[in-house]
């Protein structure tokens, strides 16, 4: 059901017109949500540090966790001591949990471990956005920016900025759930960053839009921590192995690098592999995206992950760090 209602998405055929009434409810619903909070009628709560969300209104994966990681290295680079939050998609708990290195995906989502190892900084993920918040700075008051993997529909959690990220998907038929992918529209937000060719979108960005530019670093790691490159890949038969939102585009990715897909397996996205054991015993070697392989590795330590590197616009960098500094000098 889930790939015939993304197939009906990209059109609007017999399926999304059958599906348009309810759509037309959602819409509602969405509409009353964000005015009881314009009114006050159900509140915002507002941490003590500017608050930046990445988040995207289609249903999938957009890109939005790349962005977050990279706005982080951004930040630690110039001097702010950022901190992550997120919902933790997926994960099996419900309590505010903070993310350690060796967490259990399982327990705090697979994209916020990610994010924890990738960019060493306090993650911590809650049902509600604002607790995560909250448990972060006390644990760690020297933090003083944070950023949200998600959240744009959250409007209990205030954010001091915006980011809307869309890939070359656009925006399928144009229309809200169920009929169509949207989760929201007419929305405003600081940025829009796209990747691929920029089309039209239902959302206004005060700030502007700007370009993201994805490519596969040109090494592989290995659990212990090790790198392969990815040169010394080619003619190697391998087994590609991918639980994300469009898996086809890692597989492409992989092989105009030149490496020799013997086979590619496409599993759901935040997929935990206990269920999908069977696949993973076979003779070529196993390669997978980084977030596949933070659950993936305990079941098959010798697999590879191929980390996903984007390239932020310049002028984009420069306006979000104008933007940033306005909020809040950095505290040394």
């Amino acid at each position: 059901m889930s790939q015939r209602l993304t197939k009906a998405w990209l059109g609007r055929g017999p399926l999304a017109c059958a599906l348009w009434p309810l759509s037309l409810i959602y819409a509602l619903i969405a509409r009353l949500h964000r005015g009881l909070f314009s009114l006050g009628l159900l509140k915002t709560q507002q941490l003590e540090v500017p608050v930046v969300v990445v988040g995207n209104i289609l249903v999938g994966g957009a890109g939005k966790t790349p962005v977050v990681m990279a706005l982080v290295d951004h930040l630690k680079s110039h001097g702010w001591q950022p901190g992550v939050i997120s919902r933790g998609y997926g994960r099996i708990a419900n309590d505010c949990l903070e993310v350690s290195v060796d967490a259990d995906a399982a327990l705090v989502g697979d994209e916020p471990l990610l994010i924890q190892r990738r960019c060493e900084v306090p993650v911590f993920v809650a049902t509600k956005r604002f607790d995560a918040g909250r448990a972060l700075l006390t644990k760690y008051p020297k933090v003083n920016i944070i950023i949200s993997d998600d959240g744009l529909q959250h409007h209990a959690l205030h954010h001091d900025l915006s980011i809307c990220v869309f890939d070359d998907r656009g925006i399928g038929n144009g229309w809200m759930l169920p009929a169509g992918p949207l989760r929201n529209r007419g929305c405003e937000v600081t940025w829009v960053l796209h990747s691929g060719q920029a089309c039209p979108v239902p959302v206004k960005a005060a700030l502007g839009r700007f370009s993201v530019k994805r490519r596969l670093a040109p090494n592989a790691n290995r659990a212990d921590g090790s790198e392969v490159a990815l040169e010394d890949l080619k003619g190697r038969h391998l087994h590609a192995l991918a639980g994300i939102a469009r898996p086809g585009l890692f597989f492409d990715m992989l092989r105009r690098q030149g490496l020799k897909l013997t086979r590619t397996t496409a599993l759901p996205d935040h997929c935990d592999f206990d269920s999908y054991k069977s696949l993973l015993d076979m003779p070529e070697g196993l390669i997978c995206t980084e977030k596949d392989a933070v659950k993936l590795w305990r079941h098959v330590p010798q697999a590879l992950a191929v980390p996903l590197r984007i390239e932020l616009d310049g002028h984009f960098l420069q306006s979000f760090s104008h933007a940033v500094t306005l909020l809040c000098r950095p505290k040394l």
